[in-house]
């Protein structure tokens, strides 16, 4: 059983960024990157240190640059197991997101207490 295990540094700039634990004797880990069931074209792995740990970065394809749901699966080849996975959300799958409500609900509640402020003033 693989003792990889996968840690998400940062997202930024479209490239996804993590680390690798778990590899034994510096061995560069069989790790592929798959969305739509494809593999990721430009995925690097990099030795931190003696090589028992792995920086990994994932450049996002310009096409999950849409609206949709976007996920992408982080495996061990090796292994033949997913070490993790991360999800893009853009644009019109937000309408149904609570945070996107919740946004809309502050917006409203904003207008409403500039129309409420307005009429105060000018009925006294």
């Amino acid at each position: 059983m693989s003792t990889l295990t996968l840690t998400k540094i940062r997202m930024r700039n479209g490239v996804w960024e993590g680390r690798i634990d778990g590899t034994k004797h510096g061995a560069k880990p069989a790790i592929v990157v798959r969305y739509l069931d494809q593999p990721v074209e430009d995925v690097s792995l990099a030795p931190i240190g003696d090589g028992d740990a792995w920086s990994i970065t994932i450049t996002v394809p310009k096409q999950a640059l849409a609206d949709g749901v976007h996920t992408f699966l982080i495996s061990d080849e090796g292994e033949n197991r997913v070490l993790g996975s991360f999800t893009l959300i853009v644009d019109e799958t937000l309408a149904d997101d609570l945070r996107a409500e919740v946004g809309l609900l502050r917006a409203e509640l904003d207008m409403l207490k500039r129309a409420f402020r307005r009429h105060c003033l000018e009925t006294t």
